[in-house]
C-alpha cells in the first residue's frame, strides 16, 4: 500500500486559498490538484467526518447531525466519543481487510475513542469532582498521551474551543501526529486541523481578520505537507463544509414554547428543558435542527409551524428527509433547514434572568444544542482579565465557581454552516497532491471514500456517480 495522510483543514474553501494562504495556494498550483465536494446535509463536523470515513449518507452511518435526542436516556447528547456509534464499517478497516500489515492513526478526527484505528488521539479533559475541568487528551495506545505530553505540553484544551481558540490546538495536534508517524509510521493518518472554523463563525468570511487566521493555518501546512511528502506520503487536504455569512439567528424552541409544545423544569429559579416531557422541541445544529415530536398525529401541525417562522427556508417530514439521505431513526420527526443567512440557536428560555447556570459557560455536553456563542466573551463585562484571573484563583483553592463569562447574544455570530450553499465557491474542497487520482469534475461527500482507498492503492469496485459539472479548481 502507499503511505497516505488527509490534512482535514476544517472550513476551507476554494474562495479562501489565495494571497493569504501562500504555500498552500503554491502547492495547489504547482504540485496537486483539485475538485470541489458537494458537502454532505448535514454538513456539520461529525456528519462529514463519518461520511467520508464510511462513504455511506447519514441514513446508513447514523450521525446525523453532532448530536441528537438519545430517546431511550430521553436526553439530548452533543460530542459523544465512542466509534461504535458509527453504524458502517470505517475506511482504515476495509483497507486492513485487504492488507493485514497496513494501520491507521487516527489524530483527531471525531468519533475517535474505542475504534478499530491502531493510534488514535482525541481531547479528553479531565472532569475534577470539585468541578473543575483540566485539559487532557486521550490515546490509544494509553502511553502515547504520556510521550505526546512529554514532549509538546498539555493538550492545549481551551485554545481547542471556547474565547480563547487559537491556532495553537491546531499546532499542537499537527506536532503530535509527526510525532506519532516518527514512532509507528502508520500508512494512514488522519489528521484534524479546526483553526479556520473559529474566527470564520465569529466574524463571518468576509471579514477582513480572517487573513491572519488564514496565514497561521498556511504556516502549519506548509511543516505538515513537506515533512510528509519527505516520507514519500501520497498527500491530500480536504475540509467538511464551507461557512457562510449569517445575520439572523432564528430561536425555534421559542415558537414551540410560545405555543406549549416545550415542558420546563425550574430549579433554583432557573428554567431547564425537559425533552423527555415536551411535546415537542428542536435540536439545534447550526443551520439545521431536529425537531422531535412525541404525538405523531401532530407532526403535519408542528411542520407548519415551523414553516411560518421566519429564516426557515424548508421543514422536511418522513421520506421527505429523504431528500438528503436524512432517514435515519436517530433524526427528528421534522428536520428544519435554514434560510442562507439564518441559523439555529438552541435557546428556550425567554428572561435571560432564568437561563440555565451553564447557558453563560463554556459547556458543550451540557446544553440540548450547539452554542456558537461559547467562542465570545461578554462583551458587557468590563474587567475581563482580572474577573477570569479571581475565579481561577478561587478554582485553585478548591472553590466550586462558574466560569460564567460566555454572553446570551446569539446576534454576535456572524458564521454559520449546515445547509447545502447555494455557491459552490462556499463548498469544501477535495486536494491531492497525487493528481491522476483527482476526478476532472466536482464529487459527492460519500465519494471521498473511495479516493482515500485509491491513493492508499486499495482496489475497489467503482460505484456511478453524478456529474455536477467541471471543478473551478482544475487547472
Amino acid at each position: 500500500m502507499e503511505k497516505t495522510v488527509v490534512l482535514n483543514v476544517v472550513g476551507l474553501t476554494q474562495s479562501l486559498i489565495g494571497k493569504n494562504t501562500p504555500f498552500l495556494a503554491d502547492w495547489v498550483a504547482k504540485q496537486a490538484d483539485g475538485v470541489a465536494i458537494r458537502p454532505v446535509f448535514p454538513a456539520v463536523t461529525c456528519t462529514a467526518q463519518a461520511t467520508y470515513l464510511t462513504g455511506k449518507s447519514p441514513q446508513e452511518h447514523g450521525i446525523v447531525g453532532n448530536g441528537w435526542y438519545f430517546r431511550e436516556e430521553c436526553e439530548v447528547k452533543f460530542w459523544r466519543q465512542s466509534n461504535k456509534l458509527v453504524q458502517a464499517a470505517k475506511v482504515w478497516e476495509t483497507a486492513k481487510a485487504a492488507d493485514p500489515s497496513f494501520t491507521c492513526a487516527n489524530m483527531g478526527w471525531w468519533y475517535n475513542m474505542y475504534s478499530t484505528a491502531d493510534y488514535t488521539l482525541t481531547p479528553r479533559p479531565q472532569y475534577l469532582a470539585d468541578g473543575r475541568k483540566l485539559p487532557d487528551c486521550y490515546t490509544h495506545p494509553a502511553g502515547l498521551r504520556d510521550t505526546l505530553q512529554e514532549r509538546l505540553g498539555m493538550f492545549p484544551l481551551f485554545n481547542y474551543w471556547g474565547p480563547k481558540t487559537s491556532i495553537k490546538s491546531s499546532k499542537w495536534i499537527a506536532d503530535a501526529s509527526k510525532i506519532t508517524d516518527e514512532l509507528y509510521d502508520p500508512t494512514l493518518t488522519l489528521i484534524y486541523l479546526p483553526h479556520l472554523d473559529y474566527n470564520l463563525q465569529r466574524l463571518g468570511p468576509g471579514d477582513p481578520r480572517i487573513a491572519t487566521d488564514l496565514q497561521e493555518i498556511d504556516a502549519v501546512l506548509a511543516d505538515l505537507i513537506p515533512f510528509y511528502e519527505s516520507r514519500r506520503a501520497n498527500v491530500v487536504v480536504l475540509s467538511e463544509y464551507g461557512i457562510s455569512e449569517v445575520n439572523q439567528p432564528v430561536h425555534l424552541n421559542r415558537v414551540l414554547r410560545a405555543h406549549n409544545l416545550i415542558a420546563l423544569r425550574e430549579e433554583r429559579g432557573l428554567e431547564l428543558l425537559d425533552a423527555g416531557a415536551s411535546e415537542a422541541f428542536a435540536v439545534a445544529d447550526h443551520q439545521v435542527a431536529h425537531i422531535y415530536v412525541k404525538d405523531k398525529d401532530r407532526i403535519e401541525e408542528i411542520k407548519q409551524l415551523i414553516a411560518q417562522v421566519p429564516g426557515v427556508e424548508e421543514v422536511l417530514a418522513g421520506g421527505e428527509r429523504d431528500k438528503y439521505r436524512l432517514g435515519h431513526h436517530r433524526c427528528g420527526e421534522l428536520v428544519a433547514v435554514a434560510g442562507k443567512e439564518a441559523w439555529f440557536t438552541y435557546y428556550y428560555w425567554l428572561d435571560d434572568k432564568k437561563a440555565p447556570d451553564f447557558a453563560r459557560t463554556v459547556e458543550i455536553h451540557k446544553k440540548p444544542g450547539y452554542d456558537p456563542v461559547e467562542m465570545f466573551a461578554d462583551p458587557k463585562i468590563t474587567f475581563l482579565l482580572p474577573l477570569v484571573a479571581g475565579k481561577l484563583l478561587k478554582k485553585k483553592l478548591g472553590f466550586r465557581t462558574l466560569m460564567d463569562i460566555i454572553p446570551l447574544d446569539a446576534t454576535l455570530v456572524k458564521g454559520s454552516h449546515g445547509r447545502i450553499p447555494d455557491s459552490t465557491a462556499e463548498w469544501p474542497v477535495f486536494l491531492s497532491n497525487k493528481k491522476e487520482l483527482v476526478p476532472s469534475a466536482d464529487i459527492q461527500a460519500t465519494e471521498v471514500f473511495q479516493l482515500i482507498l485509491a491513493h492508499l492503492a486499495v482496489k475497489q469496485q467503482q460505484e456511478s456517480r453524478p456529474t455536477y459539472h467541471e471543478s473551478p479548481l482544475k487547472k
